[in-house]
């Protein structure tokens, strides 16, 4: 009877090891087989591409008649031709982003005089290179321009001369810098950088100016470098204690701090973008050369950098928004909100008042556009 139950016991040991092991020899291989499964799946084909682009390309038109209109205005047509185009590559740790941003619109008005005036012009290109070395986190290297196409005029409704008050490269704004770029997603970034340089030039060709020198008696060039805060002051003050301003240069280049963020969204047939950009140089000097009277009773110093110093930053915010209904209609907004230290515009005080007056200042600059039109989003 031992001998029987001592033969039991040694059976079911044996079977159990068995079992065991083969319990162990199963698990093993789903083991492997789960590990072979996750690693043709992290090297399939999701459907992901490494570039893409997309953009909004459109035509805005609207047309105001009037006849016998007794609170008054004029027939006028107004067209506006848009795009705004984004090319992506992200693959790895490897990010570029390219946005081209451009703009133009032209009105007709019935009238005697100045029936035709822009009303838009806008040629803007950024690109952004970055390695990601640490997750959401790129050392980014950027480039932009901004411009525009056609002259700028200071239209008034009148026969008098609407002199040039902008042109292609006059002025042009070019940013280099490297810096930190955060991309949690392909949606959103917010770059900075403490080495951020920044070109404006005021390119005027001879035959232009020399021609608008004969015609109307006025230096182009030396107005537009005025205008733009392109020149320098002496380092010497005259006879009269005066800091004379200098047009010798074409260009001012500047070493600052730059800021930038952008945000760009689409769902359905709604896309959003918005990019706003800060921008400061390092200079600081403080030597006061003189006052200028920017409104009755109110004076301004001006320093030897035309107020170009540390703290004081240019701005750059742009938004826009489409709906594009049955694939060829679109609405459109879009706004721009700009301020530029040392770029001076001009603004009538005492309008109603024959001795009215004109002072420049640097002023906040806005434009806002809404359009129905014919257009196509990608």
């Amino acid at each position: 009877m031992k001998k029987f139950v001592l033969s039991i016991c040694m059976a079911v040991a044996v079977l159990a090891a068995n079992a065991q092991e083969v319990d162990k020899t199963t698990v093993q291989k789903q083991a492997e087989a789960a590990q072979s499964a996750g690693a043709d799946l992290k090297g399939a084909d999701t459907g992901e591409k490494d570039w893409k682009f997309s953009g909004v390309l459109g035509l805005n038109a609207a047309a105001t008649g009037l006849v016998n209109w007794a609170a008054g205005g004029n027939n006028n047509v107004n067209g506006v031709v848009y795009g705004r185009f984004r090319l992506l590559y992200h693959k790895n740790n490897i990010a570029w982003d390219t946005n081209l941003d451009t703009e133009y619109g032209l009105t007709w008005i019935d009238q005697q005089y100045d029936p035709f005036q822009k009303s838009s012009d806008k040629l803007n290109l950024t690109t952004k290179f970055g390695w990601e070395f640490k997750p959401t986190w790129y050392l980014t290297a950027l480039a932009g321009f901004q411009s525009q196409f056609a002259y700028g005029r200071a239209y008034d409704g009148t026969e008098a001369f609407d002199p040039i008050i902008s042109k292609f490269m006059a002025p042009s704004y070019t940013d280099i810098s490297v810096g930190i770029d955060w991309k949690p997603n392909d949606i959103f970034s917010v770059y900075l950088s403490p080495i951020a340089g920044r070109i404006t030039t005021v390119c005027v060709g001879n035959k232009l100016n020399n021609s608008y020198k004969a015609e109307h008696g006025v230096d182009l060039e030396q107005e537009l470098k005025d205008k733009y805060a392109v020149f320098h002051y002496a380092k010497e003050a005259d006879a009269l204690g005066n800091f004379d301003k200098l047009y010798d240069r074409n260009v001012r280049a500047e070493l600052g701090l730059s800021f930038k963020g952008s945000i760009n969204y689409s769902i359905k047939d709604l896309k959003i973008s918005t990019s706003l950009g800060l921008f400061t140089p390092y200079a600081w000097d403080k030597q006061e050369v003189g006052t200028v009277e920017v409104a009755p009773n109110k004076t301004k110093k001006l320093y030897r950098d035309n107020n170009r110093r540390f703290g004081n930053f240019d701005v750059d915010w742009d938004c826009a928004l489409s709906y594009q209904f049955f694939n060829c209609l679109q609405v459109t907004l879009s706004t721009s909100l700009k301020y530029y230290n040392g770029v001076m515009i001009d603004k009538v005080y005492n309008k109603n008042m024959p001795d009215e007056a004109v002072y420049a200042d640097e002023r906040v600059q806005f434009k806002g556009v809404l359009g129905i039109g014919v257009g196509y989003s990608f």
